[in-house]
């Protein structure tokens, strides 16, 4: 097994990355984290559309950020990415996976030979016919996929795997002993929010909203007819909790709540759909992430809505922290890197 790896998350506005080492049964090394501006419009929604840019950006992230190793793990999890529950009855994984593309056609949204097909098992139960496995069964549109990869490998990387971003960020989230019970974990990315719902630490739902941070300042700019900056500008200084003193103020303030609203509805019903299939399950708490997130009085809302507390935990317990590392700057930047930390320790595995 390679001892290093890196973390990497493509963004449409940046792309970070961070190097883990190995160290045997240890926790791993967190030895770099990095992270540079991507060209706008290389990348949208999670998807590459100028891969030469990117391989470009990725050269230079490489050169900047001193990275030793060019082993990399990805990360998919936007709109063209499903999670949906799935039992079958009890085999190998390998197999499993095997049979995968004669069993799930009619819950694809697009032929089964366009789809990378994985099964992520959870739990075992005895059925009428004989023991069954049920899991998650992760789908993704395989050009959106591949695009990604070929726009690494051109910026002379390896790619070594792709993982869900849901599972990477609950890798360094809730996958630990002192977290009991279930828990939610709720990531709002700037176009996609990702609900994983774990017990005991392990994943056992996972649902992709097609909304996050990006439709509320796009909301803005139509409503308002403003440009991008002054969105921003208006969403982060009045958010959810703040009171407009001025008109143009106000019609924000409507369009926030209004946008945001809508969003708070749909992790509210996600949550709920899982409870109510599951009543012996309460959940005790939610852990919030995302830069969509820190919209003022979001977490707030969240709890007032669902009536579960909403938690800080600190990803960097998964890891040490090498010592040339300055441990401040990294305490900082953890809600940015929070999804290359994650693909990086999972390809420690």
């Amino acid at each position: 097994m390679a001892t290093r790896v890196v973390g990497l998350d493509i963004g449409s506005t940046s792309v970070r990355a961070v190097e883990v080492r190995a160290n045997g049964k240890a926790k791993p090394t967190l030895l770099r984290v990095h992270e540079i501006p991507m060209p706008l419009g290389a990348v949208s929604r999670g998807e590459v559309l100028e891969p030469n840019t990117v391989a470009t950006a990725l050269r230079e992230l490489w050169a900047s950020g001193g990275f030793s190793s060019k082993r990399v793990v990805l990360g998919v999890g936007n709109q063209r990415v499903l999670a949906r529950d799935l039992s079958v009855p009890k085999m190998s994984l390998k197999r499993i996976r095997e049979a995968l593309p004669f069993q799930v056609q009619d819950m694809l949204p697009v032929p089964v030979a366009d789809a990378l097909l994985d099964f992520y098992p959870v739990s075992e139960s005895q059925g009428e016919n004989g023991p069954m496995v049920h899991g998650l069964l992760i789908a993704a549109v395989k050009d959106a996929v591949l695009g990604t990869v070929r726009a690494v490998q051109a910026a002379g990387l390896t790619p070594v795997g792709v993982d869900l971003i849901p599972f990477a960020l609950s890798r360094v989230l809730i996958s630990r002993p002192e977290l009991k019970g279930t828990v939610v974990l709720i990531d709002v990315s700037a176009n996609t929010t990702s609900v994983v719902i774990a017990i005991d630490g392990v994943p056992q739902f996972v649902r992709l909203v097609p909304a996050g941070g990006d439709d509320l300042t796009e909301a803005l700019k139509l409503g308002l007819e403003v440009d991008a900056t002054r969105a921003q500008e208006l969403k982060e200084s009045l958010g959810l909790s703040s009171k407009p003193k001025t008109e143009e103020e106000s019609r924000a303030a409507a369009i926030i709540f209004q946008t945001t609203g809508e969003l708070l509805g749909s992790l509210r019903n996600t949550i709920n759909y899982f409870l109510n299939s599951r009543p012996q399950q309460p959940v005790g708490q939610i852990i919030l992430t995302g830069r969509g997130a820190r919209l003022p009085g979001f977490a707030e809302a969240l709890t007032d809505m669902t009536r579960i507390p909403v938690i800080d935990t600190d990803p960097f317990v998964s890891v040490s922290i090498a010592p040339k590392l300055n441990s401040v700057k990294v305490g900082g930047s953890r809600s940015t890197v929070l999804v290359a930390l994650g693909l990086a320790v999972g390809g420690m595995a």
